[in-house]
């Protein structure tokens, strides 16, 4: 899989609303009602990463969930990235 360019990723991020740029990834928080909340959140985006075969670190801070997606195999951020950033996304 290829990297993506400056230009690819700046669209990429205008369209994965609540996901930042760090580096050599992407990143997103989401606050969630609770610890319970957050692990059902979790559960979903792993269902979600194992189906993609593409899978984020993923931290729980009780009902807080940070998410990144780099691609590690491609060295930074490909096309799976955003695909995955987009199906998370559209979780409720």
């Amino acid at each position: 899989m290829s990297l993506l360019t400056e230009e690819e990723i700046a669209a990429g991020l205008s369209q994965a609303a609540g996901w930042e740029r760090s580096g050599d990834a992407i990143t997103r928080t989401i606050k969630l009602g609770d610890f319970r909340d957050a692990m059902i959140y979790v559960g979903a985006v792993a269902h979600l990463a194992q189906a993609a075969n593409h899978h984020p670190d993923i931290a729980i801070s009780w009902n807080r969930v940070t998410l990144t997606l780099s691609t590690h195999s491609a060295g930074g951020l490909t096309r799976a990235d955003f695909a995955l950033a987009s199906q998370i996304s559209a979780l409720p």
